[in-house]
């Protein structure tokens, strides 16, 4: 399955599941394990989103990305949501400008096969990686000031969980620490019985962070547990079922929620969309100054929702109705926004360096703009007509042309 073609798929599948739901009468998010299973959804995209993210790339431009997982979130966020304030001035969405703020992982895979530099796919991959658990974090807060809580009471919370998700790694990383220690010194049953146990303490840091919500804590364990680097491919299918899955349940509270009287909130859907795409152009210009003209075009086009914008959105529902239906749509307009910005990446026939000449050559050779010609001075002798004996053809000195 293509990385290009899996939000096409996902697509579909939403669409079915929203009439199979429809057409059932389904009311999948009051289900008791609802939550729960959303979570588990979550957890799985925010640690596959971190274990792709090369390490070395990433200290050489700590300082650009943690400028983009930080003030480039909380700018994308405050540009987004002021934009949906205006349009509909509710608590509401300032939460739902969070929840599509994110930049989705696997979309960035498929745009690093572009001709970008070194520095900016560090940039784009980590930026992508990272805002994943801020923005959960961030809604997490906005929900209860949304909902009426106090403002001490969310920052309270906030703090609390920051310390949950840091303990959560320092427990994880030490372990990891000690078993890649005791692994050198171990052979024979020894090591196979090592390895269980190491499966079955995975497995319970795995229920526990879906259980508390310790998705910081799951993106962080991202960057250094890394078992079996061979099998890197099965994380990559467990995103693109998670995607699926993603897209099936989106599918099912949509046909359970969206009614006929619904067509107001798909259209702040539309300009949900609008309005992250143009804020991810913003900050992708500003905070890559630094880098060629080029990557500055891959950052600030690089805007995409997928598995996290669509479990934010789930998530949201059970307080918030009517929130899958502005942000469903609003992924599908980033979702095509995006691969209208690869089709201008692919129009660039230049490198990292260089190009504007060249994408301003080619556009005008697309374009096919004609220039006019020097009006003639009306004083000036008429120059005699030139026999050539052959019929101009534009293109004749191509080769193997007419």
């Amino acid at each position: 399955m293509g990385t290009s073609r899996l939000p096409l798929i996902a697509l579909a599948v939403t669409l079915v599941a929203w009439a199979v739901a429809a057409l059932a009468g389904w009311q999948a998010h009051t289900a008791p394990a609802y939550h729960l299973a959303i979570t588990a959804l979550l957890a799985v995209g925010l640690y596959g989103s971190t274990r792709g993210i090369e390490l070395s790339e990433l200290r050489e431009n700590l300082r650009t990305v943690v400028l983009a997982i930080t003030v480039g979130v909380l700018a994308k966020t405050a540009l987004i949501s002021a934009v949906m304030y205006l349009i509909h001035p509710r608590p509401i969405s300032l939460v739902l400008g969070v929840a599509v703020a994110q930049i989705d992982p696997l979309s960035v895979g498929a745009t690093l096969s572009r001709r970008m530099s070194d520095s900016a796919r560090a940039i784009l991959s980590a930026w992508a990686a990272f805002d994943d658990p801020v923005t959960v974090l961030l809604t997490v807060y906005l929900s209860a000031f949304a909902l009426g809580g106090e403002a001490s009471d969310g920052i309270a919370d906030f703090w609390q969980g920051l310390a949950f998700n840091g303990a959560f790694v320092l427990v994880a990383a030490g372990l990891w620490w000690l078993a890649r220690l005791l692994s050198k010194h171990i052979t024979g049953v020894v090591r196979v019985v090592g390895a269980v146990v190491a499966v079955l303490l995975v497995a319970g840091f795995a229920v526990v962070s879906v259980r508390y919500g310790l998705m910081l804590g799951v993106a962080a364990c991202g960057l250094f547990f890394r078992p079996f680097r061979t099998l890197d491919w099965v994380v990559d299918r467990t995103l693109a079922a998670a995607l699926l899955l993603a897209g099936a349940a989106l599918g099912v509270v949509l046909g359970g929620t969206v009614t006929t009287h619904s067509w107001p909130d798909l259209l702040r859907g539309l300009a949900l969309g609008g309005a992250a795409f143009a804020a991810q152009m913003v900050m992708g210009v500003a905070l890559s100054r630094h880098l060629p003209r080029y990557d500055r075009w891959c950052l600030a086009l690089g805007q995409q929702n997928g598995l996290t914008a669509i479990v934010l959105a789930l998530l949201l529902e059970p307080d918030f109705p009517g929130a899958v239906a502005v942000i469903a749509p609003a992924v599908l307009v980033t979702n095509l926004l995006f691969a209208l910005g690869r089709r201008v990446l692919d129009r660039v026939p230049g490198g990292s360096s260089g190009e504007v000449a060249a994408v301003a050559a080619h556009m005008t050779a697309t374009i096919a703009v004609p220039i006019p010609e020097p009006t003639a001075d009306p004083t000036a002798e008429p120059e005699p007509p030139r026999q050539t004996g052959a019929v101009h053809k534009p293109w004749s000195a191509a080769p193997g042309s007419g």
